[in-house]
């Protein structure tokens, strides 16, 4: 095994076969993220979502994708912005300019992964591409016993989404963080109060059918908890482009808790608890969960 994978591996608990396959993925994340860096895609993009919450702030659950958004709108979009802010995208943006400098990045730390670009049929604003590896042959390339091994069904892949917003909403601002491993280098991400308006934004706007996401809500509590400042109004630049808000309307805070409170009536508590328990080290911090306890929690959040 790698000596920084060795390293990086002695920090988590892998007594089980699921300790195992999130502990390979998180190792992955940062390599990928490293060959992000190396290649200057910082200088272009920010890193957002719940993996930078969890790899850059602390969050304590895990996360499955790395998702970015470019610091100004790629040039050419047909959005709801004005003329102006479209203009002012610089040059085009292209996630292949960075596939091969992620491949032969973890490569170089004994990994074989593939790395695939989604194409899209239609006109998006969301560029994306998978990373996969054979959870097998990498579970066995940091000495993973036998009997864990057997748990793994054939031809199990891991796989890390990676996506990037071509039309970030203005307002937001960005600070350079630092990862230690596999070895020191920086992050360019949102400012924490941006990062929850992005999650409040899903948690009021993400559009699911018979789904619910209980990781933004199990977010939203640690946000809550943590670091309860809420950027308002880039929240309300989120909404006006995904058709959620009126333009020229601010989030107020009487409009943000009745807006929340309609999201926690819709709430399926109990779905939401089984869909993110999987990512939870101790799914007992989920038992105090119920409409009552969300409503607790909107009331701590404060505006800025």
């Amino acid at each position: 095994m790698n000596e920084a994978v060795a390293r990086m591996l002695a920090r988590y608990e892998t007594r089980t076969v699921d300790n195992r396959v999130q502990a390979l993925r998180e190792i992955l994340q940062e390599i990928a993220l490293l060959g992000l860096w190396r290649s200057k895609f910082f200088e272009k993009a920010a890193f957002y979502g719940g993996t930078s919450l969890r790899l850059l702030y602390g969050l304590d659950r895990f996360s499955e994708d790395l998702d970015f958004s470019l610091l100004r709108p790629m040039p050419g979009l047909h959005t709801a912005g004005d003329p102006a802010r479209r203009a002012c995208g610089g040059p085009g943006f292209d996630l292949r300019q960075y596939t091969g400098a992620l491949e032969r990045e973890i490569a170089s730390f004994g990994f074989d992964v593939r790395l695939e670009k989604k194409e899209k049929t239609a006109e998006s604003k969301v560029q994306s591409a998978f990373l996969k590896a054979d959870t097998v042959r990498h579970l066995l390339m940091i000495k993973t016993a036998e009997p864990l091994l057997r748990k793994i069904p054939y031809g199990q892949t891991i796989k890390i989404r990676l996506e990037v917003d071509t039309d970030p909403p203005p307002g937001f601002e960005t600070e350079n963080k630092f990862l230690l491993h596999p070895i020191p280098f920086g992050v360019r991400t949102y400012v924490l109060p941006d990062l929850f308006a992005g999650k409040m934004h899903a948690v009021l706007c993400r559009k699911w059918k018979n789904r619910v996401k209980g990781r933004d809500w199990y977010d939203l509590v640690w946000y809550a908890a943590n670091h309860p400042k809420l950027h308002a109004a880039h929240l309300a630049q989120r909404m006006i482009q995904s058709d959620d808000l009126k333009p020229g309307l601010s989030v107020t805070r009487d409009r943000f808790l009745s807006l929340a409170n309609a999201a926690v009536d819709q709430l399926d508590v109990a779905m939401a608890r089984k869909e993110v328990e999987p990512f939870v080290k101790n799914p007992e911090t989920l038992g105090a969960w119920s409409p009552a306890f969300f409503r607790d929690i909107l009331q701590r959040i404060a505006l800025i």
